[in-house]
Parts: C-alpha cells; structure tokens; sequence
C-alpha cells in the first residue's frame, strides 16, 4: 500500500462543513457546491473519489465517469490480467512487435522518458527482478549470480516503441513491462480529466497512495492530505495542502520482509537487482499523477541528493525525502507549505 493518507481530522471537518452546506441550500437562491464521496476497488487496490459539484446529480455522474475510466485503463495496463494490452506485449516478448491504444503507447513513453530522467533509477523492465525477490508470496533472497543472469531482460533501454505504427516491442524472450509503479498516477490524471468534463467543480482521485487533486473544497480550502512517517505506524510527519497538484509516495515499508534483522523491500535498485538502501521514503508533489508516480519511484532509487538535485531542477516538482537514518530534506518550493499534523 502506498504511504499517503488522508488526514483523518481533515475528513471529519469537510464532513461537518458539508451538514452545513446541506442546510443552507434550502433557502439560499446561490446554494454552495456539495461534496459526495464513493470507494470502490480497482487497480488492486481501494480507489475512493470525492467530487465536489453543484448537485448530487452532477456529483455522482463524476465519480461513475471516473471509475469507469480507470477500469478501462485497468484492462488496457493491467499485467495481472492475461487478456491486457501489456500482457499481450509481454507474451509476444522476443517474437514480434504488438498494435497498442493510444493510452499504452502514451503511459509507456512517458515511463521511458522518466527512465531518462531519473538516470535509469525508473525503470518499468523489473518485473523479471521483482518476480525473483517475491517481496510478498516467497519471501526469497536470490542469489547474486540469478540476478546477474537477469540483467539483459531488465534494460529499460532495449524496450521498443514505434509511434507511427502504435506498437511496442520486446527484443528479448523474458523481457517484461509492468507500470504498477506509474500506472495508478496515469489513472488519477484521466479519471480527474472525466470528472471534469462531467461537470465537476474540484474533487480527489485517490488510488491507495497516489492522490491527484483539483479545484478546491466549497469552503475555497485547498485538500489536505497527511505525509506517513516511514516507522511510526499510523503516524505523520506532516500535512499539506494540495491544489491541481498530484502527490504520489515511495516507501521501504510498503512491501517488505526482514531476515536476520535486514529488511528486504520491493523498490530494486536498477543497477543491482537488490532493494534500493538510501531512503526510506520518497513523497513527491507535481502537476500530473504520472510524474509524481514514476518520480518517487525513481528518485528513490537515486538517493537523496542526486533525488533532491533532480528534484530543484525541475519545475513544477517538489519532494520530501527520508534518507536512511531517518533525516528529512524538503526541497525549496515545499517550505512554509507545510504544517504538522
């Protein structure tokens, strides 16, 4: 599960705003926004979409629109599903190139192009590493002669797309794409994007931990959404207030095992094939879903100061980073955003 939570205090005062909202627009000829809520599950995990719209009509028609888009996406990405766009690719590995929709070839492209950006540290070719650690069902070390063997089905670089011809190719029989570590953040930004068209004045995508956010509440308050501490269980570090803005978080505590007192977790470090040492969570704030996703992913991989260099250098982009021992750096454009919990 992804380390984002919304802040539970944050809930409770919407929920008494919205009583309000709800008795004012009896005699009021301008009545506020309202503000409806639904969870469903998708994408393997709870997906909960709040809207805030001028009527329960609106409301409601926004959040179907937003989980029937990511169910679609689901049956375009999914690599748990074996009749999936990307099953496909990866069946067909070393054999021959597969036709894509345009939304796989988009999100694919854009995972290569954060596997640039981050210097190989996103990397959406581990599926065959990630299998052979087996963080969650066998709990296994391999060994490092195995994760030698794998490294020629684990280069992002040898990942083929043709954008004329709408196919994507893998040159090597084993070789296998998963966006689990982008594809929730792609789905937040296309759900937010049907909210509005369906006439949705603000609202929360939340998929697990990857949060896209738009508009603001009827009181004009921006969404709140609380940062986990990486050791405290049920406890945050911080909470910010969150506008158009995405928030998506990395986190050693997600998917782990320990042996011998060492914890074994699932974000892999490309170059080696052994769990990433550096961090203990990576939280990142950007404009999309899709950038915040891969990036924590990415940037966790990094370390904290190339991942906090990377960080000031794009625009648009912040992040708060748990390093190893536990110290926090919070880039530039984070600082009095901010507050405690």
């Amino acid at each position: 599960m992804k380390s984002l939570l919304l802040n539970a205090r944050s809930i409770t005062i919407a929920g008494l705003a919205l009583a309000s909202f709800a008795s004012c627009a009896e005699v009021s000829p301008s009545p506020l926004p309202i503000v409806v809520k639904r969870t469903q599950m998708h994408m393997g995990t709870l997906v909960t979409i709040t809207a805030v719209s001028p009527n329960q009509d609106v409301g409601n028609r926004a959040m179907q629109v937003a989980f029937d888009e990511i169910k679609r996406l689901e049956q375009l990405l999914s690599t748990w599903r074996s009749d999936s766009e990307l099953s496909r690719v990866n069946q067909e590995a070393g054999r021959r190139p597969v036709q894509v929709s345009s939304e796989t070839l988009e999100l694919v492209t854009r995972s290569l192009e954060l596997g640039r950006l981050t210097m190989g540290g996103f990397n959406i070719a581990l599926g065959p590493a990630i299998e052979a650690w087996s963080v969650l069902e066998r709990q296994r070390i391999p060994d490092e002669r195995e994760l030698q063997r794998l490294k020629p089905l684990v280069d992002w670089t040898r990942i083929q797309v043709n954008q004329e011809a709408r196919t994507i190719y893998l040159p090597h029989t084993g070789m296998r794409i998963d966006v689990g570590g982008i594809g929730k953040g792609y789905a937040a930004d296309r759900a937010v994007e049907e909210m509005k068209r369906a006439g949705a004045r603000g609202g929360v995508v939340a998929l697990s931990g990857d949060i896209k956010t738009f508009g603001v509440l009827p009181n004009r308050n921006r969404f709140p959404v609380g940062i986990r501490h990486p050791r405290e269980e049920g406890a945050l570090i911080a909470i910010i207030d969150l506008n158009d803005e995405a928030i998506s978080t990395a986190g050693d505590y997600e998917r782990f095992f320990e042996r011998d007192g060492i914890r074994y977790h699932h974000i892999l470090d490309p170059q080696t094939l052994q769990p990433a040492r550096a961090c203990q969570s990576v939280t990142v704030i950007a404009k999309e879903g899709t950038m915040a996703d891969g990036l924590d992913t990415g940037i966790f991989a990094l370390g904290p100061e190339q991942g906090m260099a990377l960080v000031e250098r794009l625009p648009g982009v912040e992040a708060i980073i748990i390093d190893q021992e536990g110290k926090i750096t919070v880039s530039s454009g984070l600082r009095g955003r901010l507050h405690a919990p």
